[in-house]
């Protein structure tokens, strides 16, 4: 059916060129870079962080996102670095007072200038929409343009004071360059973490080693003296049973019963060395008396 006269078909309906490429509109991207979560895709809201690589997000999205541990969870290339609440810093960003805000274009009876933004540099007081590039401090989390800061050139934040270096500077939604550099900071940076705890790992176990040796002495001395403290106690408990057996035993008079039944064995050695001395002079006796005999018998014997 078709091609009976009816129609007459075009060139480039039956041949297939080359497909155009597609350009991605400007405006949109950076609507979408500027004014919403790279993560979420929602608008960005207070609080707002920002990532090591430059990109802006939602607060509560970082936090669903790295609460969400479910085998389920997809994979997000735009976060996919961020391990921790600790790798995003939480910006301080100056509102625009020029901004109006979405109040008014609800119906869609007006136009939206996506040239005009909520927030502004603090110094110079550029928008930042977009066209102009922004940065913000690693430490203190300021957000500055980057004319201000070549500009007005300090080791000290303009805004709070807080010191920094060129490595704490990164630039919010920079180009592929910009991305690759402060990648390479990022994983520098986590390396050197890494390695301090390690060390401080291996300080605290070798103090803890030329600790123990010397806690060695201490701790015999004190099984000695719980040997004593031990041995003491059984003493104590043999006197009150001792006490139990003869008078109703006191706890006020334990020093007084260990001090009798010391006089007690004293006086109980005293008896069996004398009773030893009895028996050794009955013996030699008995042994006396038996030869007198025998010298008697042999004395009447020669007289008979």
């Amino acid at each position: 059916m078709g091609c009976d006269g009816g129609t007459i078909p075009k060139r480039h309906e039956l041949v297939k060129g080359p497909r155009k490429v597609e350009k991605v509109d400007k405006v949109a991207e950076l609507v979408a870079r500027w004014f919403y979560c790279a993560l979420s895709q929602e608008k960005l809201r207070r609080p707002i962080v920002a990532c090591e690589l430059g990109r802006l997000y939602n607060k509560d999205a970082i936090i669903e996102y790295l609460l969400d541990k479910s085998p389920d969870k997809t994979p997000m290339e735009s976060a996919s670095h961020i391990k921790s609440i600790k790798n995003v810093t939480e910006l301080q960003l100056v509102d625009n007072p020029a901004w109006c805000g979405d109040k008014e274009s609800i119906k869609g009876d007006k136009y939206d200038d996506l040239q005009s933004a909520r927030f502004i540099c603090p110094v110079v007081g550029l928008e930042m929409n977009g066209r102009h590039r922004f940065c913000f401090l690693r430490n203190c989390g300021c957000v500055f343009s980057e004319r201000a800061l070549k500009e007005i050139k300090a080791e000290v934040c303009h805004k709070c004071g807080t010191p920094f270096q060129e490595e704490d500077v990164i630039v919010l939604n920079g180009n592929k360059e910009d991305v690759e550099i402060l990648k390479k900071r990022m994983e520098e940076r986590r390396l050197k973490s890494k390695l301090e705890k390690k060390s401080k790992k291996g300080k605290t176990a070798a103090a803890a080693s030329q600790q123990e040796p010397s806690a060695g002495p201490s701790k015999a001395k004190n099984g000695k003296d719980c040997v004593s403290s031990s041995s003491g106690e059984n003493r104590q408990i043999i006197f009150t049973k001792s006490s139990e057996n003869g008078n109703p035993s006191v706890p006020g008079k334990v020093n007084k019963a260990s001090s009798t039944t010391t006089k007690r064995s004293i006086a109980d050695s005293e008896d069996k060395s004398e009773a030893y001395k009895s028996i050794f002079t009955t013996h030699s006796s008995a042994k006396r008396s038996k030869e007198e005999c025998s010298n008697w018998v042999t004395h009447t014997a020669y007289y008979f």
